[in-house]
């Protein structure tokens, strides 16, 4: 019978489930948004990805389980939790070994990290005291433009000129955005400033991490192709764009390290030969 391994990453806002195969292929995958109760989100991931694996019937059916992310700790079946740091790493790793920086901006903070060559991680820094440069930061802006996330996303792209924001503050910002739209100012324009404002912390994040060398974004975020063209202005340095979508990467990591532990003395192996 064929083995296969699960990760579940439940962040702040959204969840998300991949299952690979024996190989490390991706057999199935999940994103959907995370409820209040965080049992609720891991339990409704793994049950949308179970169900596009004939083989499986449920989460007792994989060899092995990781859970990560803010409610890693909640994921039902899960055989251990992995920090979301060393997942992102080795999610990224195993995408696209030649890169060894990341800046994932998740629903609540953001992080810098540097991997090593084998998927580990070297070094990380986090911002998780303020909401500013987040996904949440980033609906609030959104919202404040009346407009979609992926409206808003590419809002600066065709922006002339940078009209600065200088407030750090997620509240904050969002007033003086209101004031600027109101005053009539090119809504582009504003948008371009908001989005370096986010690329400027995450060059802060990148550099305390000692992230120098060839980099990628990983969460939401990294579809905001505004953000990305400003983070490449600051860091002065083009960001791979990866070829598995970016939001997955820390489940993509739970599986893989699921698949490396899941061997054939893996504990639901080991525990059926048992009871047999």
């Amino acid at each position: 019978m064929k083995k296969y391994f699960g990760g579940c990453d439940v962040g702040s806002t959204y969840t998300k489930a991949v299952i690979l195969d024996e190989d490390g292929g991706i057999v199935a995958q999940t994103t959907l948004r995370s409820k209040i109760n965080s049992e609720i989100s891991a339990t409704k991931a793994m049950e949308e990805v179970i169900a596009q694996v004939p083989d499986l019937s449920g989460p007792r059916d994989l060899a092995y389980l990781v859970g990560t992310g803010y409610g890693r700790n909640k994921v039902p079946f899960a055989d251990e939790n992995i920090s979301e740091i060393s997942c992102h790493a080795m999610g990224v790793h195993v995408t696209d070994p030649s890169v060894l920086a990341i800046i994932d901006i998740g629903g609540q903070d953001v992080k810098g990290i540097s991997i090593g060559q084998d998927g580990t991680v070297k070094n990380f820094a986090m911002n998780d005291k303020c909401a500013a440069g987040t996904g949440r930061f980033y609906e609030a802006m959104a919202n404040a433009f009346e407009m979609s996330l992926p409206e808003f996303s590419d809002l600066s792209l065709s922006a002339k000129n940078v009209i600065p924001i200088t407030a750090q503050c997620t509240v904050f910002a969002e007033s003086e955005v209101i004031t600027l739209v109101g005053d009539g100012k090119p809504m582009g324009e504003i948008a371009a400033g908001i989005q370096m404002a986010v690329a400027k912390r995450c060059f802060v994040m990148a550099k305390k991490a000692g992230a120098t060398d060839r980099i990628t974004l990983t969460g939401g975020c990294a579809k905001n192709r505004g953000l990305k063209q400003a983070i490449e202005r600051v860091l002065r340095i083009k960001v791979a764009e990866l070829k598995t979508d970016p939001q997955l990467m820390g489940a993509l990591g739970a599986a893989e390290f699921a698949r490396k532990k899941g061997s054939a003395t893996g504990r639901r192996v080991f525990a059926a030969a048992q009871e047999a």
